[in-house]
């Protein structure tokens, strides 16, 4: 697809958020979405990280003082291998989807037998 202007990507990406249902937003604990252009050199074709300690592992004592976890896009990667705009809005949707699940304790294998890999 033609290259994308970072402040045109970040509003699909606030698209893309707001098409997730809000029961599901409303139980994100402690989370921010960040988009950034490539993500590290070691993973170039990675389209999202989810960096943060899941519902699933956090005990009582967890919050007081923490940074947020953080759900991190990758323009480049995502834009690089859609083949135009709604292709695009579609994969990031797909990415989002991917990184909460993280966030929910679900695993790369059990995202993969959902459909969500």
């Amino acid at each position: 697809m033609d290259p994308i202007s970072p402040a045109d990507f970040e509003a699909i990406v606030e698209e893309a958020l707001d098409e997730v249902p809000s029961d599901l937003m409303d139980m994100l604990d402690n989370v921010v979405f960040l988009v950034e252009d490539e993500p590290p050199a070691d993973d170039p074709d990675l389209l999202g990280v989810y960096d943060g300690v899941p519902l699933t592992e956090r005990d009582l004592g967890w919050g007081m003082g923490n940074l947020p976890d953080r759900i991190t896009l990758f323009r480049g990667p995502l834009t690089r291998m859609c083949e135009d705009e709604e292709d695009l809005r579609e994969e990031i949707a797909v990415t989002v989807v991917h990184e909460i699940a993280h966030h929910f304790g679900i695993d790369d294998a059990a995202l993969h037998e959902l459909g969500w890999g």
